[in-house]
């Protein structure tokens, strides 16, 4: 019996051990463990209330419980397999990950056009329909998610935790992603916010022509989390980075909002496509960035994780990114920080 008892009383002190080490270990929105990720699913779903096939790739995290879920939607001209960097790190943190492509935006506006003509034929995709269309799609996409995650014979059955959803995408994606997360339009208000998304991340967003930014954003009730650079400009709509910067100055001080500027950033630094000789070439501490801040946005407003939102509100944010960088933010219990 004496033998027993110190068993389980050395057992009790391991386990103890190592739940007090894993309690001290720092939060690290950056560290992944091997096989945390998964390879990608390519899948085109349809919507037959449009007629309209919405191509998806899917990743899905390394773990059997269900886990939250966060959107992506590409830019003018793109693809559902742009900006993976983030899907494979997301997903390696425990999300499930959904690509989305926008039919009238995506790469088949300028594939096999001259290419003097192409950035005519990305700016004539910029239509209000077009734009719609993408609302829609997101909403699309989480109906047919739903269904799927209920169906026992689906392959992401019971996969996707859709208590817990996030928005993200990049310049046209960042305008889909404020669209349905909160922005107001002239005549139809919110009448495309999805009420099922709880946070949102814009790479790259823009402002609604001349309208007052607080008449576009004032009504966003969900946290907010704004990426630009200090060279993010376009060419498409001639978008500055004053342009981008009047959206987190619009959105209302009842909610938690965040903005990082990169230093030196342009518009593509938030891409991770193949770089080309004589063209900009992108700083690889970017990403290291982007990761960090969004992962740990995420844990804070989808997994409610304390740890991440004392690193995302404190001196450890800070640090991870370069001195010169403007990081500001404001939470809805008056919390302030502008570096």
């Amino acid at each position: 019996m004496k033998l027993l008892s110190l068993c389980l009383f050395l057992t009790a002190s391991l386990l103890l051990l190592d739940l007090n080490s894993a309690l001290a270990e720092p939060y690290n929105p950056l560290k992944t463990t091997e096989n945390s990720s998964s390879k990608p699913i390519d899948i085109t779903m349809r919507d037959k209330n449009r007629d309209r096939d919405i191509p998806l790739r899917i990743y899905l995290p390394a773990q059997k419980q269900a886990a939250p879920v966060v959107l992506f939607s590409h830019g003018l001209g793109g693809s559902r397999t742009g900006c993976q960097y983030l899907g494979e790190h997301w997903s390696a943190r425990g999300y499930v990950v959904v690509y989305m492509q926008h039919a009238g935006s995506d790469e088949t506006v300028w594939k096999g056009v001259p290419v003097l003509e192409r950035l005519k034929a990305l700016k004539s995709a910029t239509t209000l329909q077009n734009t719609v269309d993408r609302y829609q799609d997101v909403s699309a996409v989480l109906d047919q998610l739903s269904l799927w995650n209920n169906d026992a014979t689906n392959q992401f059955h019971k996969k996707l935790d859709l208590r817990h959803i996030g928005m993200s995408g990049h310049s046209y994606g960042a305008v889909t992603t404020q669209g349905v997360s909160g922005q107001a339009w002239r005549l139809v208000g919110q009448r495309f916010t999805d009420p099922r998304i709880e946070a949102a991340v814009m790479f790259s967003p823009s402002t609604q022509g001349r309208t007052d930014p607080a008449l576009s954003f004032g009504e966003v009730n969900i946290p907010w989390l704004l990426l630009t650079g200090t060279k993010d400009t376009s060419p498409i709509n001639d978008t500055t980075v004053e342009d981008r910067r009047k959206v987190y100055q619009g959105l209302p001080d009842t909610i938690d909002k965040y903005e990082l500027v990169l230093i030196d950033a342009p518009h593509s630094a938030f891409a991770d496509g193949t770089e080309r000789p004589g063209r900009f070439r992108r700083n690889p501490k970017y990403h290291e960035e982007i990761l960090a801040v969004t992962t740990a946005f995420w844990d804070t407003y989808l997994r409610q994780n304390e740890q991440a939102r004392v690193w995302l509100q404190g001196k450890p944010c800070q640090q991870q990114l370069d001195p010169k960088d403007e990081w500001q933010f404001q939470t809805r219990s008056g919390k302030k920080a502008k570096e």
